[in-house]
């Protein structure tokens, strides 16, 4: 293929068309007309020699090639962007824009009130729209209609850019009346019933089994290393509800030591490290490839790292 007989506008309607899956919003986006946008959509397809996006159940989705293709098409549309305008910068104090991140509950509440903060000052009228890790798929975040993932993964696609946040320690809260806080060691804490405290991972979440220790995550598997099984009487996914249910006397919560804080003024409440080892987790940051050389994306995430350093 001669570059000088492609038509590199070709590449521009490839990159917005993988991103909405979906011919008249793609031409939307572009102010164009829908016809001029499935002509260009046919003129990809013949040049590919492939169909790209094909109909199917849930809209138009994307060919194995053209999956491959798109973040290439991305970085090159980017380089284009890079050398046209490049100086062109996110005025953060003039932008309305709306970034949508999924967050965990954990990183909800500890992150985002001083993210807000700074955006207060100096970003006023840019908007976040928070999603849950269950109303998020990966795809969401592969085509970039999610901005940022927040969370703590085991596997992520090696497609997606990332950064670790943080990491983060557990303490154990409970009430300052529970007869635990006198003698509180591996024994006690095993004796007493506790709070299971996490959240599901991207997509719909399932519920939870007791016995099913090697699924509950790094308290019961550190406790599983030990030998040891802990009474769990309560299983939620918000660290908020975790919190307020150590007000009663006889249970206690093990979460995330920056997520105890949010407590730490409360004189109903004790929080003490766990009597036993349990290793760290990492808050890490997720985003698609299509988004890694947007300057508003490039400038929410340098806020956020730099907001990160102030948690503690």
């Amino acid at each position: 293929m001669n570059l000088k007989n492609v038509d590199l506008n070709l590449l521009i309607y490839l990159d917005v068309l993988l991103r909405e899956r979906n011919v008249t919003r793609a031409a939307e986006s572009l102010g164009i007309s829908q016809p001029a946008m499935s002509n260009g959509l046919r003129r990809l397809r013949k040049l590919f020699s492939d169909p790209l996006l094909v109909r199917t159940s849930d809209g138009m989705s994307p060919t194995e090639q053209a999956e491959k293709l798109q973040p290439k098409i991305r970085d090159v549309v980017a380089s284009i962007e890079n050398v046209v305008q490049p100086d062109r910068q996110f005025d953060a104090a003039n932008a309305h824009r709306v970034f949508r991140i999924s967050v965990s509950d954990y990183s909800e509440a500890t992150l985002l009130p001083h993210m807000l903060r700074r955006m207060r000052s100096e970003a006023p009228d840019v908007t976040l729209d928070i999603l849950t890790p269950s109303d998020v798929t990966f795809q969401d975040l592969e085509r970039g209609s999610v901005d940022l993932v927040i969370n703590r993964f085991d596997v992520l696609p090696q497609s997606f850019h990332q950064m670790p946040i943080w990491k983060d320690g557990f303490s154990c809260i409970f009430n300052h009346k529970n007869p635990i806080r006198d003698n509180f060691n591996l024994e006690t804490y095993l004796e007493a019933g506790h709070v299971w405290v996490s959240k599901t991972g991207m997509g719909v979440g399932v519920g939870m089994e007791p016995d099913a220790v090697q699924s509950l995550g790094w308290v019961d598997e550190a406790l599983t290393k030990l030998g040891k099984k802990r009474r769990i009487r309560v299983f939620t996914r918000h660290y908020y509800a975790a919190m307020r249910l150590a007000t009663l006397r006889d249970l206690i919560i093990t979460l995330p030591s920056r997520a105890a804080s949010l407590v730490k003024d409360d004189p109903n409440v004790i929080i003490k490290p766990p009597p036993f080892d349990i290793p760290p987790i990492e808050l890490t940051m997720a985003w698609s490839p299509l988004l890694q050389h947007n300057p508003a994306h490039q400038w929410i995430r340098r806020l956020i790292v730099d907001v990160a350093k102030d948690v503690v």
